[in-house]
């Protein structure tokens, strides 16, 4: 029977309304987008801007009554800054990081027609060449219920004893998805492996978050890795 690691402490970075957080330099620069269409599309990206939609998260709900009030604005954005963006932030924590958005009147405008938090939540690239196609954002103003997938970072396997003892780490899940007010939904979530031996496991529920998040998983007693042993099983003798 396994064993169960219990002194997990995971550590949780969390995105905060405070503008010393290190990601809220990011300030998205956008502007409105009247029309749609693929021609409309492929001028706006020959001239460097990457057409964009943001939303209440509510409009994806399947059940209509659920729906929030749409707040939808097509927008296109800057290539370079958003590329800029990426390389800071990194994936796969782009889609769980908030960004300030600030959609101006046109290019180059001082006129701030509207401003707020958003989460980018999808990424359209070309199959072929990588490049952004379009991108997806929703509200994410402080108290805003959202659903988002958190990554989740593994670290400490250098110093891992069941690793060193000859097993070797089997990671399980890569994310989690929480429901809570987007001030308090982590940009990842760091598990330190570095003291689980052969057989220990880290389960969903170990995981500490702030408490008006909640983890959408039927079963949360399900690991997210273990330290797998490797056994090396004699060979049957040859039969003559």
């Amino acid at each position: 029977m396994s064993r169960l690691w219990r002194g997990l402490k995971a550590v949780v970075q969390t995105q905060t309304a405070s503008p010393a957080n290190s990601h809220h330099y990011h300030t998205i620069q956008a502007i409105p987008r009247e029309c749609t269409g693929s021609r409309v599309s492929s001028r706006d990206r020959a001239q460097g801007r990457i057409p964009a939609v943001v939303f209440s998260q509510g409009l994806l709900e399947k059940d209509p009554s659920n729906r929030s009030p749409s707040r939808k604005q097509l927008l296109t954005t800057e290539r370079k800054q958003v590329q800029s963006i990426l390389k800071s932030v990194q994936l796969p924590f782009f889609c769980s990081t908030m960004f300030q958005l600030h959609i101006r009147a046109g290019s180059g405008s001082s006129v701030l027609l509207e401003s707020g938090r958003v989460l980018p939540i999808k990424i359209h690239r070309d199959e072929d060449s990588g490049k952004i196609l379009n991108l997806v954002f929703v509200w994410a103003d402080e108290g805003t219920e959202l659903k988002v997938d958190v990554p989740v970072v593994f670290k400490g396997e250098e110093d891992c004893p069941g690793i060193k003892k000859g097993g070797y780490f089997n990671s399980i899940r890569t994310s989690l998805k929480f429901l809570g007010p987007a001030e308090h939904i982590p940009q990842k979530i760091e598990v330190d492996v570095s003291k689980l031996d052969i057989d220990d496991r880290v389960f969903m529920h170990d995981v500490e978050v702030h408490p008006s998040l909640k983890l959408l998983s039927k079963n949360e007693s399900m690991p997210m890795c273990k330290i797998v042993p490797t056994y090396f099983e004699n060979p049957e003798p040859m039969k003559v």
